[in-house]
């Protein structure tokens, strides 16, 4: 058994009970054909808890991404997302393969949260006409930023300036679920200004396998189409979808309890190290730590961590922890020891 603490990421968490057991006597059929009832009850779940008149199961947030700027943007135009945003950055050659459409990058003033006010700049046409924008991409929560999180008014605020310019509003909502446990809303009141997002079921809410897509009737059925050409016409996913359905009603209502673990981590990293992290900007269920200041390389505390039972992750030179179900109280005390056992190694 592996007694290792893993803070890779939130996509490390094994299905529970509840979802083994549902995969496990799930009804199928061949999602091809658009016949696997397990698959479209996860569609229509999802489209009824965002408001949405449609939802695409998928494999993969990567591909919702991919799927949905291919069918809003045209090859040679433009996507504005957030200068960090992973849509923009680490999916960037799969737009560039894929669909022959480039990036606009805009940076926003802190923790990869745009504004209103920026997107409206960034939208301002060409008077050459040739830079075209087809469409805004938002990310929320946004990793880079420490899983920062942009509330309900900042998005209605910047959908109202894609509307003035008549430019669709994507969002990439990987973890909107975490959004959604701080600022105690519905995720339909995050779904609602915008035209169409996607959100993960294998993160915070602990499924296997999956994401689903959501927008208008029109937007999916293309998708679908899309699903197709892109090689995710998965057959009977209805084994995978039933842990989806229970991620949906068992995923969100714990989700306080990773950010309050994530917290707790972070207070115990800044206590090591001081100014290594800022805890009054963990919100959410993920921990940057900079290590700059030791004269250590993030790689270099990567290795002793995982030489001492802990597993992290390397972004921006930081190093990266997140929380998820398979983390307790008790195991970030257990990571903390081995924070300090790796600062007495490295020395």
């Amino acid at each position: 058994m592996d007694t290792r603490i893993d803070l890779r990421s939130d996509t490390v968490s094994k299905p529970s009970e509840r979802m083994r057991n549902a995969m496990a006597t799930a009804e199928v059929g061949d999602d091809w054909y658009g016949d696997d009832p397990t698959v479209n009850e996860l569609q229509d779940r999802v489209a009824d808890l965002t408001g949405k008149a449609a939802a695409i199961y998928l494999p993969t947030g990567t591909m919702c991404n991919q799927v949905a700027m291919h069918a809003f943007v045209r090859a040679g135009h433009f996507v504005i997302c957030e200068a960090t945003a992973h849509a923009g950055r680490t999916e960037v050659n799969s737009a560039a393969v894929l669909s022959g459409i480039a990036f606009r990058y805009v940076a926003a003033p802190s923790r990869g949260l745009l504004t209103a006010g920026q997107v409206a700049v960034a939208l301002e046409p060409d008077h050459y006409d040739v830079s075209v924008v087809d469409l805004v991409t938002i990310e929320n929560t946004h990793q880079v930023g420490g899983g920062s999180v942009l509330n309900v008014a900042g998005v209605r605020d910047i959908a109202a300036a894609c509307a003035a310019r008549n430019v669709p509003l994507y969002m990439d909502g990987a973890r909107i679920f975490n959004a959604c446990a701080v600022e105690g809303v519905p995720v339909s009141d995050y779904a609602g200004p915008v035209t169409a997002l996607m959100f993960c079921l294998s993160k915070g809410l602990g499924a296997p396998i999956g994401s689903v897509l959501a927008g208008e009737v029109e937007f999916i059925r293309e998708a679908r189409r899309l699903k197709v050409l892109f090689g995710g016409a998965w057959r009977q996913a209805g084994i995978m979808a039933a842990a989806g359905l229970i991620a949906l009603v068992d995923g969100p209502q714990r989700l306080h309890e990773d950010h309050a673990n994530a917290r707790a981590l972070a207070a115990g990293v800044a206590d090591l190290l001081p100014g290594s992290v800022d805890v009054n900007e963990v919100e959410t269920n993920i921990v940057f730590a900079d290590v700059s200041t030791t004269g250590h390389s993030a790689q270099e505390w990567a290795s002793v961590l995982a030489a001492e039972g802990v597993l992290v992750t390397m972004v921006g030179g930081r190093i990266r922890m997140l929380t998820h179900v398979g983390i307790g109280a008790a195991d970030i005390q257990v990571a903390l020891a081995a924070w300090h056992r790796a600062a007495k190694v490295i020395g």
